[in-house]
């Protein structure tokens, strides 16, 4: 009984090990006390992830929330999905599209059209703070990563890189320990991703952050309350960000909890 209590003991510490991660970043302070616009603000006629919503956003005083793809001749484009048949109604995947494509493919029957990067980057020039999601498929992510850092060293302006895929933040670890990186995740069991169910245990317990030690967890507001995501914020220190809140009550909570706010389909 004292044997089996010991190796229980054991095995919990070690898992406390694995949920924290890297607290202090002093770019933190930049991306604090801002309200984030989920994928910009979009609203009817105005599509989500669009240059329109990112105006939008701006002249409301918000930071934003967004997506970023690698396409085919290495350059990047800001979409959710890697499928355009959601947005802009193509049975055709963003990856195989050029720069030179986009202007073909309008979002939600609107004349916004998929925006770049770098129209992004021009458009905010530093003006409000940048949550940035990279969005790999096809076994690209090191390659995303990558691109993105290289367009972003020239950016003078507050931001922040986020990802579902551990891959992608085990490379800026890597390859750029001065950015700030942060973990998405979220329960998968209610959403598998189609995921096998020893990953989905990993993702929604964290249990990935001993390799990536994200700056931030960027958890689901609606499935905060599991105890990995409390050791890491209230243990460790890690900072939290809420997504995606759709209510004034919920976006409440979340600033008395000390999250971070992304927000959506309402105003602040």
């Amino acid at each position: 009984m004292i044997v089996i209590a010991i190796i229980a003991l054991l095995l919990f510490m070690l898992y406390i090990g694995c949920v924290g991660g890297r607290v202090g970043h002093p770019g933190l302070k930049d991306l604090r006390g801002w309200n984030y616009a989920h994928r910009g603000l979009h609203s009817e006629g105005v599509p989500e992830n669009s240059m329109a919503a990112f105006r939008a956003a701006l002249d409301h005083g918000y930071g934003i929330e967004f997506d970023v793809h690698l396409l085919r001749d290495g350059n990047l484009a800001i979409i959710h999905d890697a499928s355009l048949k959601r947005t802009a109604g193509a049975d055709i995947m963003i990856e195989d599209l050029t720069t030179e494509d986009l202007n073909a493919y309008h979002l939600e029957g609107t004349e916004e059209t998929i925006p770049t990067f770098r129209q992004l980057l021009d458009l905010y020039a530093g003006k409000a703070p940048l949550i940035i999601e990279l969005k790999p498929e096809r076994g690209n992510h090191a390659a995303l990563t990558e691109t993105v850092c290289r367009m972003l060293e020239d950016y003078e302006g507050a931001y922040c890189l986020e990802s579902f895929d551990p891959r992608c933040i085990t490379w800026l670890k890597k390859n750029r320990p001065e950015l700030i990186r942060g973990q998405l995740s979220k329960n998968y069991f209610g959403d598998t991703n189609g995921l096998k169910p020893s990953t989905c245990f990993l993702l929604t317990h964290s249990l990935t952050h001993f390799s990536t030690m994200p700056d931030f967890t960027a958890y689901k507001f609606a499935d905060r309350k599991n105890l990995s995501t409390w050791i890491c914020r209230k243990l460790y220190g890690v900072q939290g960000v809420a997504w995606t809140l759709q209510t004034k009550e919920e976006y409440d909570i979340a600033l008395k909890e000390g999250w971070i706010p992304i927000f959506e389909n309402f105003t602040p």
